[in-house]
């Protein structure tokens, strides 16, 4: 029963951490011209989450507030580009699940475990949607390198959601801390 009773309480913290994740990439700081934001750290959420619950679990509640992004602010030129900036860019997010290893298995509760988290979660979405910019979207970068322009572009706005997001874990790590198995 307590089993049972830990599934519900993962599954309704799951949604409730997309639905918040989807208000807040609505209070945007800095849009981007062709896609991408600086966000009030509207991937806090799901990587509070991936922390609390682990990878596996992280890693679904991110796919699927990727597929929501994409219903809710659709843009796709082509399928895979569709994979690559929504589920798997914000699948990368559970990657902040290994903080829940180093937490939890190792008995760390410091903030280096956490920051490394959100650094493994924030850098993963950069590398999707670099792939998907080189793939994609090279004929914006003119005469640039390709590769070059998209690592730029993205940086210009997951850089500052990485700052933004270390910043506010930092600042709620601790009173969470009692919460994290």
């Amino acid at each position: 029963m307590e089993q049972k009773r830990s599934k519900v309480l993962m599954l309704t913290e799951g949604g409730m951490m997309i639905a918040l994740s989807a208000l807040l990439s609505y209070v945007r700081i800095y849009q981007a011209p062709n896609g991408g934001s600086v966000t009030a750290g509207s991937m806090i959420p799901i990587m509070i989450f991936a922390i609390r619950w682990g990878l596996a679990p992280g890693v679904a509640v991110g796919v699927t507030y990727g597929m929501l992004d994409f219903i809710l602010k659709p843009f796709f030129v082509h399928p895979l580009q569709l994979l690559l900036d929504y589920p798997f860019a914000f699948g990368s997010l559970g990657l902040a699940g290994i903080a829940y290893v180093l937490t939890t298995k190792k008995g760390k509760k410091g903030y280096g475990s956490v920051l490394l988290g959100v650094s493994l979660a924030i850098t993963g979405r950069l590398i999707f949607h670099v792939l998907s910019g080189v793939v994609f979207f090279a004929e914006y970068a003119g005469d640039q390198n390709p590769w070059i322009y998209s690592i730029i572009y993205n940086a210009t706005y997951l850089i500052p959601e990485l700052i933004i997001s270390m910043i506010v874990m930092v600042l709620v790590w601790k009173p969470i801390q009692k919460f994290i198995r």
